[in-house]
């Protein structure tokens, strides 16, 4: 039996971990210091089995995992001031502003220029960014949904409708009507990040749950969404 990914349902969110077979008796559950969920079990077990022991296990699980949290360095929060780098399509960006009397946001170069009569309030210099990233999120997650859906058109479903918010907690969701819904925030990623959530949120329209079937079809779609999903956690977590 291979080693293999899947996940967990604990309270409102997902845990995902990772399984290795080895040659023992015993099941083994440990948290790493990167907050990765790793069992080692033995070869003969089920992939229910596992997941009834980690269910069991899940309290303390979260708790290892928010303990470790705590000493991963965190990024500083956003000052919107002139010289703070910015994100889009998994590239850096300086902010530099610029007064005018009309509001104007424009990715040039290596910059994000905003111009506005009041460059030095981090409020309004925010809203404006918010506006061109959920403005543009809509062009590039439509764009990254019909390249995913050609790549899947096995899977036989229409285009799904995207909607975009700011979520705190989820890259995506894909509702019981078929609609995908992303983070306006995943713009910031790379087109490679990017198409590994809409993927991941594709195959939901087929298989609504995480097990095993859900993750070979994600496999069949997309081989390296380990990967990709491993690069989403790194620079955004």
């Amino acid at each position: 039996m291979n080693n293999y990914s899947s996940s967990i349902a604990y309270s409102k969110e997902t845990i995902p971990f990772d399984v290795s077979y080895v040659n023992r008796k015993t099941m083994e559950i440990a948290v790493h210091p990167d907050a990765q969920v790793v069992v080692k079990a033995p070869r003969d077990i089920t992939l229910d089995a596992i997941k009834a022991r980690l269910v069991r296990r899940a309290h303390w699980i979260r708790k290892q995992i928010d303990y470790f949290r705590q000493f991963q360095p965190k990024p500083p929060p956003r000052r919107y001031i002139g010289g703070e780098t910015h994100m889009f399509l998994g590239q850096q960006y300086r902010l530099k502003l610029r007064k005018q009397q009309e509001d104007d946001v424009r990715l040039k170069g290596g910059y994000f220029f905003v111009r506005t009569p009041s460059p030095n309030n981090p409020e309004r210099v925010k809203s404006l960014l918010d506006e061109w990233y959920e403005e543009h999120a809509w062009s590039v997650f439509s764009r990254r949904l019909r390249l995913c859906c050609e790549c899947a058109r096995s899977l036989k479903v229409p285009i799904p409708k995207i909607r975009v918010r700011k979520m705190s907690k989820r890259w995506g969701s894909c509702g019981k009507s078929g609609d995908i819904l992303l983070n306006i925030d995943l713009v910031k990623a790379s087109l490679y990040c990017i198409d590994y959530v809409i993927m991941h949120e594709l195959c939901h329209t087929k298989v609504p749950t995480h097990h095993n079937g859900y993750y070979k079809l994600l496999s069949k779609y997309m081989p390296d969404w380990k990967e990709r999903k491993k690069r989403l956690e790194k620079v955004f977590t």
